[in-house]
């Protein structure tokens, strides 16, 4: 498996995702991390991002097995969010998240195409043997999202955080390579 120092372009139906480069430090991007609804079911809403915070965040790609993709528009290439993969190489697992920070995008299809690609790609990588992911109960959109990937809940932390005044419970979902086939 490529190191993330190592450019990775992966093409869905409707969207491609390649490395998150400096150059996609934009404001647009930046925007998307200090938009209240963009961040209402992330732990980021607590934070304010500027870039230094960001060029921090992406330094901590430059080396070793994880990545941080851009979610491009496949026919236009205009950047829609982003997407992570934290990989354990001596565990064989990715955790994979997602961020869909143009709200125009929402509910269209491009972060499921954006997240099956993803997961599809990790599925082929011969030292991964599970991707996991995790979200809030209330996120229903992202729900939605991983189930219908494939998925499976694999258990429940409940009322592990407080959002809008509510407890609410994190589900951790799980897809071994051997589900894909």
């Amino acid at each position: 498996m490529p190191t993330s120092d190592a450019f990775i372009e992966l093409a869905g139906q409707r969207v491609v995702l390649r490395t998150f480069v400096p150059a996609d430090l934009t404001d647009q991007y930046i925007s998307w991390l200090n938009d209240p609804q963009t961040m209402r079911w992330s732990n980021q809403r607590f934070l304010h991002h500027d870039r230094a915070s960001c060029e921090l965040f992406l330094a901590h790609f430059a080396q070793g097995p994880n990545h941080f993709l851009s979610i491009r528009e496949s026919m236009t290439g205009f950047a829609v969010g982003t997407a992570t993969a934290y990989v354990s190489l001596p565990h064989g697992t990715a955790d994979v998240g997602i961020l869909l920070g143009e709200r125009s995008f929402w509910g269209l299809g491009y972060g499921q195409d954006a997240w099956n690609t993803l997961l599809d790609w990790l599925s082929a990588q011969p030292k991964i043997r599970k991707i996991t992911a995790g979200t809030l109960a209330c996120n229903k959109p992202m729900v939605r999202l991983i189930e219908k990937s494939g998925m499976q809940l694999e258990g429940t932390r409940r009322s592990q955080e407080i959002v809008e005044g509510n407890e609410e419970d994190i589900l951790l979902y799980a897809r071994f390579r051997r589900d894909t086939a």
